[in-house]
């Protein structure tokens, strides 16, 4: 496994970092976005908070699949697995409808 490999490097510090990034940068963007001046602003900020909802996805699943990681974090890691993957289907239904353009957006 790679924490054998590179022990020099705490590998449980850079995904828990990476994961707190890529969180944090949903809601961000959301905010971003809500604070656009245009509706393709709006669009390309509810894009990247999708990317990070990704990207959430991904790290989670890392921490699942990781030995060191206990039985009892894997079902809270479980349970925010699946809060991401309902937000990534919220925040992809609400990108395919900006894309729309019979949607109006109040400006």
């Amino acid at each position: 496994m790679i924490d054998r490999q590179h022990s020099r490097y705490d590998v449980s510090g850079i995904i828990h970092n990476q994961l707190v990034r890529s969180a944090t940068s949903i809601g961000a963007n959301i905010v971003e976005g809500k604070a656009s001046s245009s509706r393709r602003e709006f669009k390309k900020y509810y894009e990247i908070a999708l990317k990070s909802s990704n990207e959430t996805k991904y790290w989670l699943k890392i921490l699942l699949e990781r030995d060191k990681t206990s039985i009892k974090d894997k079902k809270v890691i479980n349970e925010l697995l699946l809060e991401a993957i309902e937000l990534s289907k919220m925040l992809g239904a609400g990108v395919r409808n900006l894309k729309n353009k019979n949607l109006v957006f109040k400006e």
